[in-house]
């Protein structure tokens, strides 16, 4: 059973690996070596170890026979089918929260989505700052296990997520959307807000066509 020392190092290594994936450092189908990381990362191969069954428990990679840990790669369909589940949970984080959003709730999300307006500029800071608004709504859903769920499956997407921001015009489109979305919160009507978070999320026709070739141009760097 690891000691409290070594499972602090594990939430270390977890933390920045996660970090490094969602960031595009290491691209879906990379290998992840125990003894490169280790030495990476200044800690024992234990840790490591450690942290790579957490995140093949979340989905973020596989391990695969012979080839050891690997970050995930999903196929265009279970990525599309992915987004479409993430864009119904959104949606309904969305709709309870125009029901239950406070004046002090909402002031705590337009601050979030402030924030996204100072980092326009930047694709990576925008994605940081587009995240932070994201959770604002799960929480301000007031349902707990669907913002687990929503945060969960968010983690899992953070790498495609994160490359279709770097799609031309999609931050400016995206920091819109978050306008719509405010708007629909601040006027407490769900469905609406359910919709213009749905519409924002999921990914389809030329965004998902999009995204498969930045994902492809990316493995192929």
């Amino acid at each position: 059973m690891p000691n409290a020392r070594t499972s602090n190092a594990a939430a270390a290594v977890r933390e920045s690996l996660e970090n490094a994936i969602a960031c595009g450092e290491f691209v879906p189908g990379s290998r992840l070596d125990e003894t490169t990381l280790a030495n990476r990362y200044g800690v024992s191969r234990t840790p490591v170890r450690e942290a790579l069954q957490q995140l093949a428990a979340a989905g973020l990679i596989e391990m695969r026979p012979r080839r050891g840990a690997v970050v995930a790669t999903a196929s265009p369909e279970r990525l599309y089918e992915m987004f479409e589940v993430m864009a119904e949970l959104e949606a309904m984080c969305a709709r309870l929260a125009a029901r239950r959003i406070s004046p002090e709730g909402l002031a705590r999300l337009q601050a979030a989505q402030a924030d996204c307006a100072d980092h326009r500029a930047d694709p990576d800071a925008y994605y940081d700052a587009n995240e932070r608004f994201h959770q604002a709504i799960y929480a301000l859903s007031g349902n707990a296990f669907l913002a687990e769920e929503a945060s969960a499956l968010q983690k899992r997407l953070r790498p495609y997520r994160r490359l279709q921001l770097r799609v031309r015009n999609r931050v400016s489109t995206s920091y819109a959307e978050h306008e719509s979305i405010v708007a629909a919160l601040a006027a407490g009507e769900g469905e609406r807000a359910a919709a213009e978070m749905r519409d924002h999320v999921r990914v389809q026709g030329e965004r998902f066509s999009d995204l498969i070739a930045s994902l492809a141009q990316l493995n192929a760097a």
